[in-house]
């Protein structure tokens, strides 16, 4: 007897996004501290970098999956994608050609796309900057992409070491990206909202001299063996 899976369409044209309100909230935070609430995990490789650390993106990832050096699928995902939405590119960390530059990155701001994040190489990157779209990248490079080769869209993908799945909540600045799981972001909003209020409070003790070093450090020496227990610096 033979069992027969049923298999998943190349291209794949509807999924759940992470809520629009978690995604108002989430843009409201630094990576990092939503990479500290998420348990120091989801960041992307530091390979990928905005063009001009000024640009930011929050919002619901459309994955996309190239072939090294072809952006067809690229385009594709572009045709099917909704205004808000995050393309997210796993192009091999390939960097002998460029999957995007100003033309396509026109076409994202008319469709309402917040920002594009490549595994790869983009070109027309002074123009890109002048435009102020928020894309990140491994790097530039002047040669084109080929349009031949299929791939697929909407599945997990894995981009600068962290999968990202259709739907999950990217967030970027200055210092990288990060991904959330769509099913965890609601739940990690209120940890960024009171890690922001006490990395507040630690920073004003620091500045007017009422905590000098953290308040956890002898214990956290005691624990490593480095203070005998009782004892501290």
């Amino acid at each position: 007897m033979t069992t027969t899976f049923p298999s998943q369409p190349d291209v794949i044209r509807e999924f759940e996004r992470v809520d629009p309100a978690i995604v108002a909230i989430a843009a409201q935070y630094p990576s990092s501290i939503l990479a500290d609430v998420a348990g120091r995990r989801g960041t992307l490789s530091s390979r990928i970098a905005p063009l001009a650390p000024t640009m930011r993106i929050a919002g619901p990832a459309l994955t996309i999956e190239v072939r090294p050096g072809d952006n067809l699928m690229i385009h594709a995902a572009m045709a099917l994608a909704q205004p808000g939405d995050v393309l997210v590119i796993d192009g091999k960390g390939d960097e002998t050609c460029a999957l995007m530059g100003e033309i396509m990155v026109s076409q994202c701001m008319a469709i309402g796309i917040a920002g594009v994040i490549i595994y790869g190489s983009v070109r027309d990157t002074e123009a890109i900057r002048a435009l102020g779209f928020p894309m990140y990248a491994t790097g530039a490079n002047p040669n084109g992409p080929t349009k031949l080769i299929p791939g697929r869209l909407n599945w997990p993908i894995s981009v600068g070491g962290t999968t990202v799945n259709p739907g999950d909540l990217i967030v970027a600045d200055a210092d990288g990206v990060v991904v959330v799981e769509r099913r965890k972001a609601a739940s990690l909003m209120p940890l960024a909202k009171q890690k922001v209020i006490d990395e507040t409070a630690r920073i004003a003790g620091i500045r007017n001299g009422e905590q000098l070093r953290p308040k956890w450090l002898d214990g956290a020496l005691r624990k490593a063996g480095v203070l005998a227990e009782g004892e501290t610096l």
